[in-house]
């Protein structure tokens, strides 16, 4: 069974730094495209981040780049999120979900891009604090 597994969440302070991972099971990360979402509290969930898995192409929301890296090790059969310079608005849980495609990453900033990943984890919560 294809499954997905989010970890690296905790509670950081302002400024610092995080990084998650997502690993795959049930599957190898050969040609997929793979995202990081977040939902906060009263929010819809939204992209952030998303790979392509053969070639490592990484695309980021407009409002991210900058301060989120995407990696990926397929060895590892691993997704990382690195965040940088945290802020009390990255507080969300933080998703990884895989689609069997390399025409999904490149939707990043359209409506109903959410919609195209069809194997979602369970999240890690990631919370930004003094």
């Amino acid at each position: 069974q294809a499954q997905l597994v989010e970890s690296g969440g905790t509670l950081v302070q302002p400024g610092g730094a995080l990084r998650l991972s997502c690993v795959a099971s049930g599957f190898t990360l050969d040609y997929y495209s793979i995202g990081w979402f977040r939902q906060a509290p009263g929010k819809e969930r939204e992209g952030v981040s998303c790979i392509f898995t053969n070639d490592g192409s990484e695309f980021y929301v407009d409002s991210l780049k900058g301060r989120f890296t995407i990696s990926r090790d397929n060895a590892r059969n691993t997704v990382y999120l690195q965040m940088h310079s945290l802020k009390p608005e990255d507080s969300a849980i933080y998703y990884c979900a895989a689609d069997q495609s390399l025409l999904t990453c490149p939707e990043i900033n359209s409506s109903g891009y959410l919609k195209l990943f069809g194997i979602w984890g369970q999240g890690t919560q990631v919370t930004v604090s003094s």
